[in-house]
């Protein structure tokens, strides 16, 4: 992932308050910036995470994304197909039809379409009408996940893909990761993702400690992204983290909060020993615990959204216990997200009198102008 040229920004714990949804004041002497809470349109010319590899096979599936119904499957040379989930006959979805090699056969009259969307089969008609034609979509398989390219299909670039540094390093350990349906607009899931604060009152007995409801925090802009970011220092090791670290005592600690467009979030925590962190390099400070989560988000809707994830550590390679105990953590935590951002979906929504925010939504509100702007940009071109 590149490195652009970033602006930094520090601020601390303020009210900030907003007339019925359209303007946030204030954030310190340094910047005023906005809050647009009405959902806007989608990125399109990106990637998302379409599935998980494992869950596609020899078989149809249908999924959502961006408000479009997709239908994916697997080839028998083991590439991804993604096409628009409707028979261009009568619009039934085609992943009611069934799989005959490559080809997709509507349910409906045996139209069959090929893994490019074109007709090659039409049973009731003397030739194939030229505008049989179905929607596909560039997929690649990467870093267990397929991806799926929704904008114009020339502009697709597997460069453009997340980096995940050390995915294939022996000495780093993964957790199977997951899936999670949660009844939220995908920028709540990106403002959570920008906010360390929460970990205080939503995640108690797993990521909160000392220190997680007030420290200061630092803000860098990118280009495509920013990151929120502090370290907290000489604090007690949070329980989730305390049978992971291999020293004793109490430690510094970094919570590193990525997003970057349109919706990939990492969040990167470091430990060290008390009185040696401090450093965006202290990952290599020695006996220094580094935990990164890979968190993606992909809009089913306004009102749904998918969300993928694994976790990616320093330690414990081989060891399974280690890699099953923090994935069940994190589904313990993801849960404890969910039930709160689907309640704030909700009641932002139907809200019939003004919120307020707080200084620590200046990420959040940093990263909804960056979509802002680059989706108006994308409908420009």
């Amino acid at each position: 992932m590149c490195e652009p040229r970033y602006s930094i920004y520090s601020w601390r714990y303020e009210t900030l308050y907003i007339a019925n949804n359209h303007r946030l004041r204030q954030c310190n002497a340094q910047s005023t910036i906005c809050w647009e809470v009405e959902t806007p349109l989608f990125l399109e010319n990106c990637w998302y995470v379409a599935a998980r590899g494992e869950d596609i096979g020899r078989h149809l599936t249908p999924r959502k994304l961006l408000k479009r119904n997709v239908v994916l499957y697997r080839l028998e040379n083991g590439a991804v197909a993604a096409l628009d989930d409707a028979c261009p006959h009568r619009r039934l979805p085609l992943s009611k039809g069934q799989l005959l090699g490559d080809q997709i056969e509507c349910g409906y009259h045996g139209l069959q379409f090929d893994c490019s969307g074109r007709c090659v089969a039409a049973p009731t008609q003397s030739r194939i009408p030229p505008n049989a034609v179905v929607k596909s979509y560039p997929t690649i398989e990467r870093w267990g996940f397929v991806w799926i390219w929704m904008g114009e299909r020339d502009r697709a670039d597997e460069s453009h893909l997340p980096d995940i540094p050390n995915y294939s390093n022996p000495d780093w350990g993964k957790t199977e990761g997951g899936t999670l349906d949660i009844r939220c607009n995908y920028l709540w899931l990106t403002d959570n993702l920008l906010d360390p604060s929460h970990v205080a009152w939503v995640h108690k007995t797993s990521f909160a400690a000392p220190g997680a409801d007030k420290t200061e925090l630092e803000l860098r802009t990118f280009d495509d992204g920013l990151i929120v970011s502090r370290w907290i220092k000489n604090q007690s090791v949070p329980p989730y983290y305390a049978s992971l670290v291999k020293f004793q005592g109490k430690c510094d600690r970094l919570q590193h909060y990525e997003v970057r467009l349109p919706s990939t979030c990492i969040n990167r925590s470091i430990f060290t020993p008390a009185g040696s962190g401090g450093e965006e390099d202290s990952e290599h400070v020695d006996q220094a615990y580094v935990m990164i989560s890979y968190n993606f988000m992909t809009p089913v809707d306004d009102d749904n959204s998918a969300y993928y994830w694994f976790q990616h550590y320093n330690t414990d390679p081989d060891n399974e216990a280690v890699a099953k105990q923090l994935n069940q953590g994190a589904i313990a935590a993801f849960n404890e997200d969910r039930e709160i951002l689907e309640a704030v979906h909700v009641g932002m929504r139907d809200q019939l009198t003004p919120n307020i925010n707080l200084g620590l939504d200046a990420g959040a509100v940093r990263f909804r102008e960056l979509m802002k702007r680059s989706i108006a940009a994308e409908q420009k071109d």
